[in-house]
């Protein structure tokens, strides 16, 4: 059901006034980078935590834990020694999913690489981004194909790590991933500096796609990439400098299944 933008924005606003940003931390995979201080570690491990960050919490959350405490304090510095032949054997069983421990070990040896050659994945995409871009499809689309390229790898397992815009693919995990560097509130860490938040992409998966087709933030029904920009785009129009500042709301809400298309008309989004 189409709202106004005032009465959307009065909801919005309120659900983003009341969430628990610190209570949800735990529920959430960004727990993972939450538990480094220096930016490189937060990168690394941020980036290895949205890739698995697909299906159930509960189920990729163990996984990650597992991964991230054979890379020991410092997830950086792990990668930069990282060598496939020696290190490989450290990841046996590492599995989840669509993804074999040889996948894993594959996006390692990518990464190792790229910070090797960049000093971090910022550079790596600034590579790709400009200021001038509307969002920050380019410089996604720039990083992802570059980790692929220097992997060498045409693994379906491995692929599925690293979406691409310009396949249609929503992207959710890269755009989580984007979010936790680029945007420098609540729980976010804005260690990319220099990014404008309204050049972010909603992180959109099948809930956030319920949810905003319910209540008029887009008219798509599959949750790809123009969709997320055409919600993105809506969400600017109530707040142009920080949109995404509404993902919170709406990704828990449609995961609580609070929203419904069998309640719309009553929508407790629109209770006060």
């Amino acid at each position: 059901m189409k709202r106004s933008s005032a009465e959307l924005k009065k909801s919005l606003d309120r659900l983003y006034a009341e969430y628990d940003f610190a209570g949800r931390i735990k529920h959430d995979p960004i727990e993972f980078p939450s538990s480094y201080k220096s930016p490189q570690d937060i990168e690394a491990a941020g980036f290895i935590a949205s890739c698995f960050a697909y299906g159930k919490v509960a189920l990729f959350k163990p996984v990650v834990a597992g991964i991230l405490a054979v890379m020991g304090r410092s997830p950086y510095n792990f990668l930069l020694n990282f060598d496939m032949r020696r290190d490989s054997a450290l990841f046996n069983g590492a599995r989840y999913r669509f993804n074999s421990e040889k996948d894993l070990t594959t996006l390692l040896a990518a990464l190792a690489k790229a910070y090797k050659k960049y000093g971090n994945l910022n550079l790596l995409f600034r590579e790709h981004f400009r200021e001038s871009d509307a969002d920050i499809g380019s410089g996604l689309e720039g990083m992802i194909r570059e980790l692929i390229k220097i992997s060498r790898s045409s693994s379906s397992g491995f692929l599925q790590f690293l979406p691409l815009p310009s396949a249609g693919s929503a992207c959710k995990r890269m755009n989580l991933f984007l979010r936790w560097m680029i945007r420098d509130k609540d729980i976010d860490f804005g260690i990319w500096k220099g990014i404008p938040k309204d050049r972010l992409i909603i992180p959109l998966d099948t809930h956030v796609a319920r949810i905003s087709l319910c209540i008029g933030l887009t008219k798509r029904k599959s949750a790809d990439w123009k969709t997320a920009v055409e919600i993105t785009s809506e969400l600017k129009k109530i707040d142009p400098d920080d949109p995404l500042k509404y993902d919170f709301a709406l990704c828990h809400q449609g995961i609580s299944r609070v929203c419904e298309k069998s309640n719309c008309k009553s929508c407790k989004l629109f209770t006060y």
